[in-house]
């Protein structure tokens, strides 16, 4: 055990999936019992580096690699679809490996990341196989404009998906997807996807994501969505959910409901924090 005291450089990848954001670290930066303080402290777009949380890229034994994912408010996530990506594409640039098919151990179950490499081996997309969805029967929660249909939607982690009939660029995305989060219903908390379909092959949704507020994109909850609205015969299989950030493509076996995204990762830039946590490896 090494322990190291004082301040640390720590170096980090500042990487995006469709323009949500995280800080990428592929060692503990500090003693595991500090991370969802480093998260708040780093996460912070104004005193910080700025992103939607950190994520760590561990050794596994039960995997090619781990995956840690803290929200910015110091939250620990379970799964983040865009996330993953992002960990596909960081662990081919830097060399940690070189398939093309790799596992990936989340709090949400282990899965499989086919990574789309470039002639140069450069990856550019990723396609994650997010394991099955598990969709609900509708409830009716109490907000203050009213009561509003959720379909409850577990994909490793807890999603309420909301279809209306607006623009979700006209909706209230804060102040109703805030009081959704916090609604006891959720043991946990969960996600919110406000979401118009568009055709039966395109869906528009913005998110409000727990721990995070409003981001760009969620992978996560373009899975959680698509499988909602196949189930409720608002769409077929394939389905293109069209978020702030771009757009992801979802396919899902109906017979098993297992479902696989396929999006870009992008790396924004990196660069090294000097750190007065205490470190512990």
């Amino acid at each position: 055990m090494i322990i190291f005291a004082g301040m640390k450089l720590a170096r980090f990848s500042k990487m995006h999936g469709l323009g949500n954001d995280y800080i990428y670290f592929t060692e503990y930066p500090c003693h595991p019992d500090r991370l969802a303080e480093l998260a708040r402290k780093l996460s912070d777009r104004h005193c910080g580096i700025g992103g939607d949380g950190v994520i760590l890229v561990l050794p596994s034994d039960v995997a090619d690699f781990r995956m840690r994912i803290f929200n910015a408010d110091g939250s620990e996530a379970r799964m983040c679809g865009n996330g993953s990506r992002c960990v596909g594409k960081l662990v081919a640039d830097l060399g940690l490996t070189d398939k093309s098919e790799i596992t990936l151990e989340t709090l949400g179950g282990i899965k499989t990341l086919r990574l789309h490499r470039n002639a140069d081996s450069s990856v550019e997309s990723v396609t994650v196989e997010m394991g099955m969805a598990h969709v609900a029967d509708s409830v009716r929660l109490k907000t203050s404009a009213g009561e509003v249909t959720v379909i409850p939607v577990d994909m490793g982690n807890p999603h309420a998906v909301v279809f209306i009939d607006c623009d979700p660029d006209e909706y209230d995305v804060h102040g109703i997807g805030r009081e959704l989060e916090m609604d006891p219903f959720w043991p946990d908390r969960a996600n919110v996807e406000f979401a118009r379909i568009i055709s039966p092959g395109l869906i528009k949704v913005r998110v409000w994501e727990r721990g995070s507020g409003e981001t760009m994109a969620c992978g996560t909850g373009a899975c959680g969505t698509a499988a909602a609205a196949m189930v409720t015969g608002r769409s077929g299989r394939h389905t293109t959910v069209a978020l702030p950030g771009g757009r992801l493509e979802i396919d899902i076996d109906p017979d098993t409901m297992e479902v696989t995204m396929t999006g870009p990762a992008a790396t924004s830039f990196e660069g090294s924090v000097k750190l007065d946590f205490e470190s512990t490896h």
